[in-house]
């Protein structure tokens, strides 16, 4: 059993990574069509082609989620979001849809590679505190052991957040975003139960929107070039600018969140595709 001294030097100094739970693996898309080269194509063969696009991802519902969106601005026309169990479905999904005529005329513009992941601060240092009042070292065997099933109960309770249906809202706001790791301000020196506070506070302002928009954080640390992607989804776009900009008022967006471009789209169902890509957006349904 470890000594008053060494348990009280342990809990000063908490481990500094938290806890995270991962589900789907997700892949954005966004392409610019090439319109002068599509409406060279007659009429019957353009339906030909957005059936096709249809069924094939139709035929492949069993394998994972699928939405395409309208983009509004210069940033593309076209967004894909996926939702699979691994990278190897991802991947596949894109070579599902290389294999249709459509992709002749699709020029990729951007990309975004992350997994479904849950930041789980207030289990991990209330886990963290409790282990190291018990002389628990970091990282030994029981420490480890501990963890792991409290990672597996949380795992359990929050399946339905770890693999969501993608929201069926009209519109869609994806957008990439760092923490701030510089000389100044860097997220990643401060203590644990410091982040845990700031976390708790930014987390308050969405739950304020709960019911009203929909909100999906993927991890992308090592995967793509930001760490994180954010997906909101709404009825009203206008939604997306009062959550965002009351976000940016609190300590952890006002000091230490950078923000990387931002991608709106407007839902476009697989069976009105052939719509969309005659020039016509979908009515909301």
């Amino acid at each position: 059993m470890a000594s008053k001294a060494e348990v009280q030097t342990v809990a000063a100094e908490l481990p500094a990574v938290p806890l995270t739970l991962e589900g789907y693996s997700v892949l954005h898309q966004m392409f610019r069509l090439r319109w002068a080269d599509w409406r060279k194509l007659d009429a019957a063969r353009q339906s030909q082609i957005a059936q096709e696009v249809a069924n094939a991802f139709v035929a492949s519902e069993h394998a994972g989620q699928f939405a395409a969106y309208s983009m509004v601005g210069h940033k593309g026309d076209l967004m894909l979001v996926h939702f699979r169990d691994s990278f190897d479905d991802l991947n596949q999904a894109e070579l599902l849809l290389s294999r249709t005529g459509l992709q002749e005329f699709l020029e990729p513009v951007h990309s975004y590679l992350s997994v479904i992941e849950l930041g789980l601060y207030d289990s991990s240092v209330k886990l963290f505190r409790q282990l190291s009042e018990r002389g628990v070292a970091p990282q030994s065997d029981e420490w480890n052991r501990e963890v792991q099933e409290t990672a597996e109960r949380q795992r359990a309770a929050m399946r339905s957040r770890l693999y969501p249906r993608i929201p069926d809202s009209r519109y869609l706001c994806f957008y990439p975003m760092d923490r701030r790791r510089g000389d100044d301000k860097n997220w990643y020196m401060l203590p644990i139960e410091e982040r845990q506070v700031m976390m708790q506070e930014h987390g308050a302002v969405g739950r304020r929107y709960a019911g009203t928009v929909k909100q999906i954080i993927t991890g992308s640390i090592g995967f793509d070039d930001w760490e994180w992607g954010v997906d909101l989804f709404a009825p009203d776009p206008l939604v997306f600018k009062k959550l965002i900009y009351e976000m940016r008022f609190d300590q952890v967006s006002a000091e230490y969140a950078l923000f990387g471009q931002f991608f709106i789209g407007l839902r476009c169902p697989l069976e009105k595709l052939g719509e969309w890509l005659s020039g016509k957006l979908p009515a909301a349904e």
